[in-house]
């Protein structure tokens, strides 16, 4: 549970792709990415989550807010969040970042190697992180939830009542199954997880697909057609097998 001294120190933004970076970007326009900055007010640190497109406008933007950059949250591999090469296109993201300023990289411990993969970092230069580890960013607490079905190693971040769920989970819908990685029956169980989560936390997804850019996760289970499935089989149909 926050408390009042963490909620005020608390430093969050959600960014859109094409528009509060990267701006012009067609493809960063049509893909509607959300990027987020978390960090405290108070000593300055601050986190990047998937940085891609023009991260440099991302470092430009915290520092404005007279924020540094202490390190980057991965919620999963796809060059759309990190950059890098994937099914024949390349898009800027942690390469750029990392040749400006190098951070800790904080991955799932089964992402890390999709990440080196799509992006070139060593595996050397990647922290791994299993299912509930914190990332302290000055006072600041981040959990990481390990939410695999997207990707072998999606995650999400939870922090001060908000929810970065990636591409995990949408206000509507969530992440596609089919892609290299993807796992029907993993992506159930995930949201089932993110489901029973406590104090009904505001979920920010990975992308703006919605009317709203965000919304209480009570909200999301109640009119989400992805909460309809209350069992595997019921899920596998709704998901066409």
């Amino acid at each position: 549970m926050a408390t009042s001294e963490t909620q005020d120190r608390l430093y969050f933004r959600q960014l859109l792709s094409g528009r509060d970076y990267a701006a012009g970007d067609m493809i960063a326009n049509q893909m509607r990415n959300f990027a987020y900055l978390i960090g405290d007010r108070q000593s300055g640190d601050c986190v990047v989550v998937d940085p891609a497109y023009a991260a440099g406008d991302l470092v430009d933007i915290l520092e404005g807010d007279g924020m540094h950059l202490s390190g980057v949250l991965v919620t999963h591999h796809h060059p759309d969040h990190v950059g890098g090469t994937m099914m024949g296109f390349t898009l800027a993201g942690l390469a750029e970042l990392m040749d400006r300023q190098s951070v800790p990289i904080h991955v799932n411990t089964h992402e890390a190697q999709w990440v080196s993969r799509t992006t070139e970092i060593p595996m050397s230069e990647l922290t791994a992180h299993e299912h509930g580890d914190k990332v302290a960013v000055g006072a600041v607490e981040i959990e990481l939830l390990h939410t695999p079905g997207h990707t072998p190693g999606s995650q999400c971040f939870l922090v001060d009542g908000r929810l970065v769920a990636g591409d995990t989970l949408f206000l509507e819908g969530c992440g596609r199954t089919d892609f290299p990685g993807g796992d029907v029956n993993e992506m159930f169980r995930s949201l089932q997880q993110l489901a029973a989560l406590s104090g009904d936390p505001t979920v920010f997804p990975g992308h703006w697909y919605s009317a709203e850019p965000s919304a209480p996760l009570e909200e999301v289970k109640r009119t989400n057609y992805v909460y309809r499935a209350s069992n595997l089989d019921q899920w596998r149909m709704l998901m066409g097998g």
